[in-house]
């Protein structure tokens, strides 16, 4: 078969997929009228300001808007007891996010995360994050026809605007075009092996979080300067167009024309730091902005978004994306797990409920459609309790932000996927 005859077929199949959905979805939401339920049942529907129960939904192409989901932790809930249900049965994650209309799964990959695996002691089996599990996650998700964002984080566990811890593997480089060097043949290396395995993602995003850039947390005596709130913006711009220039050309010799995101915290933060990487930086060969929204690290206001969300794209002449958020639909705990999000991470108006949860995420999706935005991520939205390990503690810190309840069933959040979202300003 040749190559267009597979994209004909393949773009008939998913076709007829969607079909199929949201005939399931008119048919589920006509039960769920009748019986006078949502997706679970919930106590406080009074608070509910989106509540028409609409067969009409919309099941969205990634090219006319991300529906994302970062996964990154699923593989390893799977692997210690955790269980997602949707109707009352228990289901492969992967399908549930597919079948309520998730078109784009986030996936971070970390260099070497063998933290990942001590954590467990000598029960480990596997480290998580890493090339073998991201490459194993792809394919769940292609294999559930969802596309990929791949999220570099060059380091060897967690990167955020505070931290950006360089690999322990590259510690000992004193020479900037040495270190320019390995974050290509590194970035080269791993997309290849995805490409040679048809799991090329769709989106390759460079950097986690990287307001004051990479590779600079704990920095050794001689390592190359990339910390970009000292000034080093040009340092730093090398590096990522390095990175750029290995994501462009593994993209050329695949089918898939990946999509290049640089990624930072806040709205607020975005224009002065796409002004100094676009200018000083000269990195100019990427396609999204994109930026993390939570309410309780901000100080825009989410009736600002759809105003920030156009000045970016009428400044920087790029795509726009929020890549994460979340908000709590209850305030209660799961697993001794302390949560992140308490009340303060509250906004006036979408209380810590099921309902509460879904009618922020509409809201705030519609601002991102209003300003001419592209997509929005969900940051673990499945980081359901489990006997999941990391260094701080055994089940979730996100629980109570995850699209599933406490016992697995999945919760009406889901609802904001496939919304009928005003698409005319």
């Amino acid at each position: 078969m040749s190559s267009g005859s597979r994209s004909t077929f393949k773009t008939m199949i998913v076709y007829l997929r969607r079909i199929a959905q949201s005939l399931f979805f008119i048919t589920l939401f006509a039960l769920y009228t009748c019986a006078g339920k949502k997706i679970t049942e919930v106590e406080d529907e009074e608070n509910d300001v989106h509540t028409e129960t609409e067969p009409s939904r919309h099941f969205y192409t990634m090219d006319e808007f991300v529906m994302g989901a970062d996964l990154s932790y699923v593989n390893q809930v799977l692997d210690h007891g955790g269980v997602y249900r949707d109707s009352g049965s228990v289901m492969d994650p992967y399908q549930i996010f597919a079948d309520y209309g998730t078109n784009v799964v986030r996936l971070r990959i970390w260099h070497d995360p063998e933290i990942t695996m001590e954590v467990y002691g000598e029960s480990a089996t596997q480290m998580y994050s890493d090339l073998h599990d991201v490459a194993k996650s792809i394919a769940r998700a292609k294999g559930q026809e969802m596309a990929v964002a791949l999220d570099f984080h060059y380091s060897d566990y967690w990167a955020d605007p505070g931290w950006q811890a360089i690999p322990e593997a590259w510690k000992e480089i004193k020479d900037l075009a040495v270190l320019q060097d390995s974050v290509y043949q590194y970035t080269k290396r791993t997309l290849l092996h995805l490409n040679e395995r048809g799991l090329m993602p769709e989106m390759v995003q460079i950097g986690n979080e990287i307001n004051c850039g990479m590779l600079f947390t704990n920095a050794p005596s001689g390592f190359p300067a990339l910390n970009a709130c000292d000034g080093n913006w040009k340092n730093l711009g090398g590096v990522i167009n390095k990175a750029i220039h290995a994501v462009r050309e593994v993209s050329e010799s695949s089918d898939i024309n990946t999509r290049i995101i640089l990624h930072i915290a806040q709205p607020e933060n975005v224009e002065w730091w796409f002004d100094n990487i676009t200018g000083t930086g000269g990195v100019t060969d990427f396609d999204i902005v994109g930026f993390s929204y939570y309410a309780r690290w901000s100080n825009v206001s989410l009736a600002e978004i759809s105003t920030r969300v156009a000045n970016f794209r009428g400044k920087f002449g790029k795509d726009v994306m929020i890549m994460e958020t979340a908000y709590p639909w209850t305030m209660e705990n799961a697993d001794s797990y302390a949560n992140i999000f308490g009340s303060a991470s509250l906004v006036q108006g979408y209380p810590a409920t099921p309902e509460g949860q879904k009618n922020y995420l509409i809201d705030l999706t519609q601002e991102v459609i209003a300003g001419g935005g592209k997509g929005i991520f969900y940051w673990e939205p499945a980081w359901i309790t489990s006997n999941l390990k990391d260094p701080w503690g055994t089940g979730s810190s996100w629980e109570n932000n995850a699209f599933f309840d406490f016992d697995g069933n999945a919760l009406p959040a889901f609802i904001f996927i496939t919304y009928n979202y005003d698409f005319k300003n």
